[in-house]
């Protein structure tokens, strides 16, 4: 690994200290995302409502929703839990008041319950968790019923599904059949709308190079780095420190390096519409992820000629689980970030190039009834200062970025790409004459910029929505700005 103090001396060029301009861009792909909901209005039956949307109450199992399939209840929270799941055949056990494994209740509370062992209620809300329920809530499942569980053995990321065929009992509870369904079978005609900021501290990371560093900060007085920085609540960040390929013909002075950050604080947002007036379906839905975004990173030296794609090296996977509580349903929202460093250079120009980057993005997709499915996506992205140093002849272009991806239940849904840049060329000759004199001559550029592309995927069809037969690219959302520019002449 390549110490990052090192700075690159250029005969006859000195370090250009650059201030950037900012620049910001916001653009939706398609209509516009659901607009915040109104007050519902009830459906003939009066049994539309407004679910709120949050995240899953961390610490102990989160209940299971079941909605009946004689139709007589609400889609409810239920004592039922999948106690084991088989994806192969479909097959589940289902029992009553089973803990999640690897949970443990939270202190003072009843393993069985949950609830305070002296008052019998939830210290969340101050109410018993039976309050509220019908009696059909924690009947034994059924034909017909669907079920909608948070992570289960067998089933990491959730499960929802449809009870086929009830096939007896067994030492763990009910052993069923079951088939993929919708969550138009738990939503039904009710509303949702919401953004919950993911915990930091639920996600795993795994470097992939030498020289990655994680910090996160859920509460308050983390801090990190050698001065003690402060890292705002809710964020995570990844520090990374590695060399990458250098131009074979380059000296050992301009062995070429990445460093710095990335800082995010990812939020899921959802939305459901099931009031679709008796058409078959939701009349309108919504899935993304959006959150801040800021780096600060150095690429130096002379990097080794790029052929073809640009070279990518993912230095970090993360990923996520979190469970939101959309009403009585747990819905699990699958997340997977993979911070990568991209290079793209000609072999022949040395830089040294610093570029801080603050901003926010957004992509998802959104649903209405009768348009189908439109992607969304948006940044607004602005750099701050630069210091640079530009030699010789050619072009490179570095970036620090993000592949993303959210779905549901394990399915993906988005996918996007994620990634600022700075981009540098110059054409910088050197000449000498017989009576010993040398000239230097020529222009320099520097621009920053970031690139947003993706894909909705044919899994978004889990809201109950019609499938489409082919992957919706977000397109491609790429703003450019100039840094700095100028001549020399010696």
């Amino acid at each position: 690994m390549r110490t990052l103090a090192r700075r690159l001396l250029i005969p006859g060029l000195t370090a250009l200290a650059l201030t950037a301009t900012g620049c910001g861009s916001t653009s939706h792909t398609g209509a516009a995302e659901p607009a915040a909901p109104a007050a519902v209005t009830p459906s003939s039956d009066g049994t539309s409502q407004q679910l709120d949307v949050a995240a899953a109450p961390q610490g102990t199992s989160t209940p299971a929703a079941v909605a009946r399939a004689d139709g007589k209840g609400r889609t409810e929270k239920s004592a039922l839990k999948v106690a084991s799941y088989d994806r192969a055949t479909g097959r589940a056990v289902i029992a009553k008041g089973a803990q999640t494994p690897g949970r443990s209740p939270a202190p003072g509370k009843s393993p069985e319950t949950g609830k305070s062992p002296e008052t019998g209620k939830s210290p969340e809300t101050g109410k018993s968790p039976d309050a509220g329920k019908s009696p059909e809530a924690d009947k034994p499942v059924a034909v017909g019923d669907v079920i909608a569980s948070a992570p289960a053995p067998g089933a990491p990321a959730g499960l929802l599904a449809k009870v086929t065929e009830v096939v007896g009992k067994t030492d763990q509870g009910t052993e069923v059949k079951t088939a993929a369904t919708t969550l138009a079978a738990v939503l039904g005609d009710d509303k949702a709308d919401g953004k919950v900021p993911v915990d930091p501290a639920a996600v795993t990371v795994e470097p992939l190079t030498k020289g990655v560093t994680f910090s996160w900060a859920k509460g308050p007085g983390l801090t990190f780095g050698p001065e003690g920085a402060k890292l705002p609540l809710g964020n995570l960040r990844l520090d990374v420190n590695a060399a990458v390929d250098t131009a074979p013909d380059a000296p050992a002075s301009a062995g070429a390096s990445v460093s710095g950050f990335v800082q995010l604080a990812p939020q899921v947002e959802f939305a459901y519409d099931g009031s679709a007036g008796g058409a078959p379906g939701p009349r309108g839905a919504f899935l993304g992820m959006s959150g801040d975004w800021s780096s600060q990173w150095k690429l130096q030296g002379r990097a080794a000629a790029s052929t073809g794609a640009p070279k990518r090296i993912p230095f970090a996977k993360l990923h996520g689980s979190p469970v939101i509580q959309v009403g009585p349903v747990p819905v699990v929202v699958n997340l997977d970030l993979t911070c990568y460093i991209q290079v793209e250079a000609d072999g022949r120009v040395t830089v040294e190039v610093q570029q801080d980057v603050k901003g926010d993005f957004k992509v998802g997709g959104s649903y209405a009834s009768g348009k189908g499915w439109t992607p969304v996506s948006a940044s607004n992205v602005k750099s701050t200062p630069v210091k640079a140093s530009v030699t010789a002849t050619g072009k490179v272009k570095g970036a620090i970025g993000a592949e993303a991806s959210v779905g549901l239940y394990g399915a993906v849904g988005v996918t996007a790409d994620f990634a600022p840049y700075v981009r540098g060329e110059g054409d910088i000759k050197a000449a000498a004459s017989s009576d010993g004199k040398t000239s230097l001559e020529g222009a320099w550029a520097l621009y920053g910029g970031f690139d947003l592309s993706g894909n909705l995927q044919l899994q978004l069809s889990l809201f109950g929505t019609p499938v489409f037969e082919r992957k919706i690219p977000l397109g491609t959302l790429n703003r450019e700005w100039a840094l700095s520019t100028g001549h020399i002449k010696r």
